[in-house]
Parts: C-alpha cells; structure tokens; sequence
C-alpha cells in the first residue's frame, strides 16, 4: 500500500476537491448534488444556485417546483430538491442554520449519507475521512486493495486500516484523481500506467489488445 499511495502521490501532488463552495453549507450542498452526477456539472447548476441561494433560509423562501427547475440539469433533480428543502428545515431547527460538525449529526441530514458526510467533515472541518465514490471504490478494486465484492463500507474501512490516518483525506482526493484522469471506467490508460503489475484487470486488458493485434496481423 505504501507504494501505490507513493505513485498516486507522485502522479497527483495536487490533488483536491473539485466541487466549487465557499463555505461547509455550500460543500454539502455541492456534494448531495454530485450523487450520480459529475463534478462539473454540479459546478455549472451552483454557479448560478449558490448566488441566488445563500442560506438555509434561502432554500425555504421558494415553493419545491422552483427549486427543482433551478436544478433542473442536475439527475434526480426532484429528490434532490426535496432533500435540499428538508436539510436546510432541519438545519434551522435542529442546528441552529449551520452545518454541523459531527459525522453522525451530518448523516441525521435528509440527502447525506456516509460518504457526503465524510467529504463535508475533510473538506470543510480538517476532519481526516475517506469518502469512497465510484472512482475510490473502483480503483481500489482493480488495485486489489478490496475485493471485487465488497461494498463501498467494507472498502473504506480496508483504505482506512491499510492508509495511516494523516493520509487519509490526501488519499481519497488522489484515488478520485487516479481514477478520474488516468484508471478510468471505460478506456483506462493501463499501457502507461505505473500500477499495472498490480491490477489483474489492466493485465488481462493488455493481454487481449496484444491477442487481438496478433490474430489481425
């Protein structure tokens, strides 16, 4: 593990995250939205979003049908907005209007689960959390960290057990960068990759590109 944490490190020094905010309430809010939904996207809808909606309050002053064309472009644009009108409810009552710091108030939010609560508390409190989204979950599949089976609690507790916990956050940016840019879901770049000796996949799919080349040659 030391050594695939150096590569990723190596390959992404800068790694962050790429979901624009200002403050802990845009960040969760940020991060409910990417939920099936890309990192840019979600940027382009809260470009305009978060001007026009600051606070929890903001969120409650329209009826649900303007919220939810406001994030129209978004997917699950309906629950979405649901959501969001019961989180920032419960922030004003329960919270007094702010984002709580806790890991377990955060997953009491209507919208956030585990992995959005581990994303918040990193990002926004310096909290040490890894999130495992679909780039963690995949890359640490192919790089035999976690079973092909395991589902994304049984991933992360392996990253957290197998990654020092200073490294934690670090890791989670560097993984999704990994996986983003480089070990992708479809068309990943195995023949420059400098983890292929440790992913069966890569070597499977290099063996049946050279078959391929042979047999049409």
């Amino acid at each position: 593990m030391a050594y695939i944490l150096r590569v990723i490190g190596e390959m992404f020094p800068n790694a962050h995250c790429e979901l624009n905010h200002r403050n802990p309430f845009e960040l969760t809010i940020a991060v409910l939205l990417s939920a099936q939904c890309t990192d840019e996207t979600v940027n382009k809808v809260t470009a305009d979003l978060f001007k026009k909606y600051e606070t929890p309050a903001d969120y409650l002053s329209v009826p649900l049908d303007e919220l939810e064309q406001d994030i129209r472009r978004i997917g699950l644009y309906r629950n979405k907005a649901s959501h969001i009108q019961k989180l920032c409810r419960m922030l004003l009552d329960e919270f007094g209007g702010e984002i709580p710091h806790r890991h377990e108030d955060l997953t009491k939010l209507p919208g956030v689960g585990r992995k959005t609560a581990n994303v918040v508390v990193s990002n926004a409190f310096g909290v040490p959390a890894i999130a495992v989204d679909t780039h963690v979950e995949r890359v640490s599949k192919r790089l035999g960290i976690a079973k092909v089976d395991d589902n994304v609690l049984e991933v992360e507790k392996k990253l957290m057990k197998l990654v020092p916990r200073e490294l934690w956050t670090d890791t989670h940016h560097r993984l999704i960068f990994f996986g983003r840019y480089h070990c992708k879901a479809q068309n990943p770049q195995c023949p420059v990759c400098p983890l292929l000796d440790l992913c069966k996949e890569g070597r499977q799919r290099m063996k049946m590109n050279a078959d391929r080349k042979a047999k049409a040659n």
